[in-house]
């Protein structure tokens, strides 16, 4: 059943599901895609503007870690890897929180969660990370922040492209 749902730039679309409107192409995130392959889409949801902060999400819908294929398996930790180093030499990440849960009205998708010290005040363990994201979406959402996320996003596609052209 289609939802209408207000994107971080404003934007209202109706679907069914958020995921696959944004793997499919019919939704363009802000900042744009970081790298998309066969079974992978890889963005930011810059409605928490956290430079560096990336979601990877599944292309096929599907809802619990237990059903990759084998072949999305070997993909899905190989992406991982590859953003998180690009994260800590591109952008200075030291730690990321990860998250991922099977209970979500979207398919299957993975938030990497950069640990910045402005993030101490909210604690430092997995209870921290609404609150990070709430202050980030009500306090950070200006201009010159969103700049840097972008930024952020500009440099992780960098990265995976090199990453690919290193690769084929």
């Amino acid at each position: 059943m289609p939802r209408q749902i207000t994107l971080a730039d404003g934007r209202t679309v109706e679907v069914d599901c958020l995921s696959c409107a944004l793997t499919s192409g019919l939704i363009t995130p802000t900042g744009g895609v970081i790298y998309e392959s066969n079974h992978f889409h890889i963005h930011q949801d810059v409605v928490y503007p956290i430079r560096g902060l990336v979601i990877l999400a599944s292309k096929r819908h599907f809802h619990c870690m237990d059903e990759l294929s084998d072949e999305e398996q070997i993909e899905y930790i190989s992406l991982i890897h590859k953003v998180r180093s690009e994260q800590r030499t591109r952008l200075g990440i030291d730690k990321v929180y990860y998250f991922y849960n099977e209970d979500t009205t979207h398919h299957f998708h993975l938030w990497m969660v950069p640990r910045y010290e402005w993030m101490g005040q909210f604690g430092k363990s997995v209870e921290s990370l609404r609150p990070v994201l709430l202050h980030a979406r009500n306090q950070l959402n200006d201009e010159e922040n969103m700049k840097k996320v972008i930024e952020g996003i500009n440099e992780l596609r960098e990265g995976l492209r090199d990453f690919v052209s290193r690769t084929e």
